[in-house]
């Protein structure tokens, strides 16, 4: 096996295991000699993890590759501490070949380090010792002089200065614990490496469980809601608490009721340890200094909890900038929001948020790990984190800010949240699709639960879209559906109501059934989703878009279609009065009017195709094509056609438009909106 090989295996078995790191927390090094393709002779190397790179899903792209000799080469030109971030720009310098990807700040520790292979890791138990008061104390009786303790020092050079001269100055130690942030080990080989890392972790978690006191938190002051209650209480206050976290930019969420978090939230000391914030440098930067708690029981009425939420908001925005304007000086970067990322509610659960649903969902297993570490500490010390100050240079470094620089252009829909109805198959499969491909996190509901399923999971993970089963002419089924939506994502900004059928009957062959069962289904049950749709969206304050696929049946009067040409006319008129109702709460409401869309359309294969290709005499595989021809563009529309037009109407460029049918119809004249 070559190094890079072993490299990777280790890393992978040490990051897929959330005792030993983080997600996307600490990083791994090898050392070693390849030919260099210019002298033909052995040059050394060391590959280390790049910069953003997760050790659970690390493969040899996410490897920094550099030259041993010129990385510690910069010790002849390193200026000093209070210059040691120009030694990043300098490990540019340091690549070997094409370098791979954008080293980290914690290259210096794993090349400056004379050992083989380094592993630097952010485990639970050991940030427990790194941030209790007698940190250095504690590592001495757990470990005797086979673990060192180093004070708390920003990551960088001079870090990695210190952590070398430990290697060399005791030769004993497999590896040291950092102050405040985690730890680091050392072996000849890579075998060696990650068993010392895990003998550190498990020795640490072993101390921690021989002497922990009981109770650590506190007594139980409140017990959770049961489990049905406390999910209806979180599906409530997502959206108001999405809206306010998203006041300076808009946010997606993640909601967690796991037995740490309750444990913790019911605990007496909940509230004086939430303030004292995290410590790890990977925690606060994904959660802020602290989050913000909220101090009623949990049985306070819903009104109280959302009027207090909102009191509580108000201060923890006063607090983040007297924090900022406190700690900023010349060079600091812009303050980049107020608002928190962790939302702790008492008996209910937590609520984080981010970029997108996996950095929402990231924050919240940060926090996860920050009730670990306090438990660990508080239960054989007290827990007491790096102070604000350290904080601060971390959250709002150049180098951090250089980082988020480097990241993509968001794409248009990027922190939207979008429910499609009828999401299981044809135009709403498309628009699910569509919507995703475009940055939205996607809620699929079809009442075929299979269906949905199945384009959620071909969309991507459940971070991208999930599935819900629904039939939009049950009020309560659509409250259980956006709810769900809303404790995946935190709430609801783009609704979809593209659920439908269609029979196709003269007038005396319609029945009652057939004519009830069109309209529960498109303009009932546009009703109700539009409904709950308002609702979640008000309660966020944040906007947003309800889109109805009606027909170009709602203006042009056919033959043997009354049924669904009435209900179709139904939604239209229901775009035209929401988007009056609407406005004030900038919700705009807009429809489109396909017609003709053959291929992949679960109506059209339900046989409202042949009953169509029936009436105009043709057969029913030529339909697309008849219908083509019957336009002034003569082309087919597709179910991608449709699904580009909610795109169109939603993603920006049409901001002020509302109360419009956009037809979908390749040109036909007869339906032209007058």
């Amino acid at each position: 096996m070559s190094q890079v090989e072993a490299l990777l295996g280790r890393s992978n078995r040490l990051g897929s295991d959330p005792r030993n790191t983080n997600y996307a927390g600490g990083n791994t090094s090898a050392k070693g000699s390849e030919e260099d393709p210019v002298t033909g002779q052995p040059v050394d190397l060391v590959w280390v993890k790049g910069s953003g790179g997760d050790l659970g899903t690390l493969t040899e792209s996410g490897l920094a590759v550099l030259r041993l000799d010129r990385l510690r080469a910069l010790t002849q030109v390193y200026p000093g501490v209070e210059r040691e971030d120009e030694m990043v720009a300098a490990f540019d310098y340091c690549l070997h070949g094409k370098g791979g990807a954008a080293p980290s700040i914690d290259t210096a520790m794993h090349g400056l380090v004379e050992a083989a292979h380094v592993d630097h890791l952010h485990p639970d138990a050991g940030i427990a010792f790194a941030t209790a008061a007698d940190g250095e104390a504690l590592v001495k009786a757990c470990f005797g002089d086979r673990v060192a303790w180093v004070p708390w020092r920003r990551p960088g050079f001079q870090l990695g200065l210190d952590i070398a001269a430990v290697h060399r100055d005791h030769p004993e130690a497999i590896g040291v614990v950092l102050g405040g942030h985690g730890i680091t080990a050392w072996g000849a080989t890579s075998e060696e490496c990650e068993a010392r890392s895990l003998e550190i972790i498990q020795t640490a978690q072993r101390y921690l469980d021989e002497h922990r006191r009981a109770e650590p938190f506190g007594p139980v002051v409140h017990e959770p809601l049961a489990a049905e209650e406390r999910r209806a209480r979180a599906a409530e206050l997502a959206p108001v608490i999405r809206g306010l976290a998203s006041t300076d930019s808009p946010q997606v969420g993640h909601f967690t009721d796991s037995d740490v978090v309750l444990d913790f939230l019911a605990r007496e000391r909940h509230a004086e340890l939430a303030a004292l914030g995290t410590s790890c440098p990977d925690h606060f930067l994904r959660t802020k200094v602290r989050p913000l708690v909220l101090d009623l029981p949990p049985t306070a009425p819903l009104q109280d909890a959302v009027a207090r939420l909102k009191e509580l908001h108000e201060a923890y925005r006063d607090d983040y900038r007297a924090y900022y304007e406190q700690h900023a000086d010349a060079d600091s970067p812009p303050m980049r929001g107020a608002d928190p990322a962790i939302v702790l509610v008492p008996g209910v659960g937590m609520f984080s948020f981010g970029r997108d649903k996996q950095t929402a969902r990231v924050a919240g297993e940060f926090y996860v790990n920050a009730i670990n570490v306090m438990r660990g500490a508080e239960s054989v010390s007290r827990y007491a984190p790096i102070e604000e100050r350290e904080k601060f240079r971390i959250e709002y470094w150049a180098l951090e800010e250089a980082k988020l620089r480097r990241m993509p252009k968001p794409k248009p829909l990027a922190t939207r949240v979008a429910l499609v109805t009828g999401g299981g198959s044809g135009i709403g499969r498309a628009i699910a699709q569509r919507l995703a491909a475009e940055g939205a996190c996607v809620v699929v509901a079809d009442r075929d639960g299979d269906s949905a399923r199945e384009v959620a999971e071909g969309i991507g993970s459940s971070d991208v879209a999930v599935p819900v089963t629904v039939d939009v002419t049950s009020s309560a089924g659509l409250a259980d559906a956006f709810g769900a939506a809303v404790l995946a994502f935190g709430g609801v900004d783009l609704v979809v109501n593209n659920a439908g059928l269609s029979i196709s009957k003269p007038l005396a062959e319609t029945t009652e059934a057939d004519w009830d069962l069109q309209h529960d289904v498109m303009a009932k049950g546009s009703f109700l989703v539009s409904q709950q749709a308002a609702k979640v969206m008000r309660a966020q304050g944040m906007g947003g878009d309800i889109i109805y696929i009606s027909s170009k049946n709602s203006v042009f009067a056919g033959p043997n279609n009354v049924a669904y040409g009435a209900a179709k006319a139904d939604q239209a008129h229901q775009v035209r009065l929401l988007a009056a109702e609407l406005g004030g709460d900038g919700i705009r409401v807009n429809g489109i009017n396909p017609d003709g869309v053959v291929r992949g359309s679960g109506i059209f294969a339900g046989g409202w195709g042949a009953q169509r290709a029936a009436v105009y005499g043709v057969p029913e595989e030529e339909l697309g094509a008849f219908y083509a021809q019957r336009t002034l563009l003569k082309r087919e529309v597709l179910p991608d056609h449709v699904a580009a037009a909610v795109v169109a109407l939603t993603a920006g460029d049409l901001s002020l438009t509302t109360g419009l049918h956009v037809p979908v119809d390749a040109g036909v004249a007869a339906a032209f909106l007058r």
